[in-house]
This record gives C-alpha cells, structure tokens and sequence, in this order.
C-alpha cells in the first residue's frame, strides 16, 4: 500500500491513517513531499493519529505490516523485491525528491496485481506516472476526489490519466483502503 501527498497532505494522511485500525495487514509507504532543509516530524505527528506504527525509512529495511514507512526529506522511498525499502538521492522527478511515481512504480514492480496506490491532496503532477505504472500491472489506484481536495493539483493529475479505479472523498478512503486489501490477500 503506497500513499502519496503534498500540499495539505498531513490532515490528509492523518486522517486516512487514523481510520487504518492497528491490525493492517500490509506495510504502508509513504511520500510527503516536505523541505529537504529541516528535519521532519512527520513521524511524530503522524503517529499521534493512528494506531499503526509510524517511522521514517531506512535503507535497505524490511517492512513488516502495520506499520506506515514514511519517506524521509529528500530521498526517494522505493519498494524492493521480498519487502525491502530502499533510499535513493538520485535525480528529482517532477521537481521533487521523494517522488510518488518512484515509489508508485517500484511498487507496481514488487507487488504486481497486490500493488494498492493512493493520491492525494497536493499541487503538481508527482504521482501520474505512478499511477499509470500501477494499473498497468493490475494493481489498484485510488485518488482524492479533486473537487474536495485541500490542494486538487496531483489527485486530479492521476485522475486525468484514466488510471485511477475510485475517487473517494478523504474521509470515504480508508474504509476503501481496508476493503480492498481484505480483497486482495484472498
């Protein structure tokens, strides 16, 4: 499961993981983009809202589920084969670095059709690819429905490439998020 935010992004993501429950069955990767100058709470702040463990990645760290990996400020966060993250300083894409379609790509190609993607509020394009990577390998996207967006910049970026399989208002997604990885572990 791969989520991905910007702009208001932390209301967001607090809020989807908070209604996550604390018996997730899946890891939880995470890109907020965030100034690359400053060290990040986001951790910490996330953690105050979900019952799910929440902590920022490390190189070549296994993940385990129920527990929320988030990318750390300027480095991007990709998914590896037997669930292994790993961090990259390469290029910026789309003028960032953590990059959704990194992450989202690396998880289409680790997970296959299990592969889960969620965008949502943030300004830009970061994600669009990813989402398109996703579905190609029949994974499933979901986005923030723009109209209701804090920011409606990258949700509605995926949306605009016909990728994307429900748009759900914030509070409508984890309900969906829970669903979906009941269906796809049976």
């Amino acid at each position: 499961m791969a989520f991905a935010a910007s702009a208001g992004g932390v209301q967001g993501l607090g809020e989807i993981l908070g209604g996550l429950g604390p018996d997730l069955p899946v890891p939880v990767l995470v890109v907020q983009h965030l100034d690359p100058r400053h060290r990040t709470l986001l951790a910490e702040v996330l953690a105050r809202r979900t019952e799910l463990s929440v902590k920022l990645a490390q190189d070549q760290e296994r993940v385990e589920p129920g527990t929320v990996y988030l990318a750390p400020p300027d480095r991007h966060l990709l998914a590896g084969p037997e669930g292994v993250v790993t961090l990259s300083n390469s290029e910026v894409v789309n003028f960032v670095r953590p990059s959704a379609d990194l992450l989202f790509e690396s998880v289409a190609g680790a997970y296959g059709s299990r592969a889960l993607a969620c965008v949502i509020t943030g300004t830009g394009v970061d994600g669009a690819m990813g989402v398109e990577a996703v579905k190609s390998r029949g994974g499933t996207v979901i986005a923030e429905d723009p109209r209701t967006a804090q920011f409606a910049g990258m949700p509605q970026a995926a949306v605009e490439t016909g990728a994307v399989d429900f748009v759900l208002r914030i509070e409508e997604i984890a309900a969906a998020v829970r669903g979906l990885v009941e269906d796809k572990r049976q």
